[in-house]
């Protein structure tokens, strides 16, 4: 696949769309490809997560409740799994595994800081991404008693 292409797809994920080409560039380069076969597990819930991943090829079945029922979520190209584990320490909800050869980018937080860091700008529209984000969960959570 092009960069020009791969960028153009990382634009569809929200936390990407407001982020500069170059640091998009700089996630891309920087981003660890994973080929899974299928059956194979990408994390398991209640693991510690260190990044997030993006799904590029294939298709990857997240199960939130016990092994061996169906799956809650099946999910294609292009997503991102684990976007919570790019900005801070968290344990993994669900286990997700290939359904189908398919190919992950693998985004560590240490990685996503390092490209926020060099792209200032980038940096501040991340941060009030997430600050819009959690406002209005914030938001939806009020009622009247």
């Amino acid at each position: 696949m092009a960069l020009g292409r791969e960028i153009d797809d990382l634009l569809a994920i929200e936390v990407f769309a407001v982020m500069e080409d170059a640091a998009l560039k700089g996630l891309l380069f920087g981003a660890d490809t994973r080929l899974l076969r299928a059956g194979d597990v990408l994390f398991r819930r209640d693991e510690t997560a260190d990044g997030g991943y993006l799904l590029v090829k294939g298709s990857v079945a997240v199960e939130a409740g016990e092994t061996g029922r169906p799956a809650d979520r099946i999910v294609h190209p292009v997503a991102l799994l684990g976007e919570s584990a790019m900005i801070a320490a968290t344990k993994r909800p669900a286990t997700a595994f290939a359904r189908e050869p398919s190919t992950v980018l693998k985004i560590s937080r240490g990685l996503f800081r390092e490209v926020l860091e060099s792209h200032p700008q980038t940096a501040l529209q991340v941060q009030r991404f997430f600050q819009d984000r959690l406002k209005d969960f914030v938001e939806t959570m009020k009622f009247d008693p």
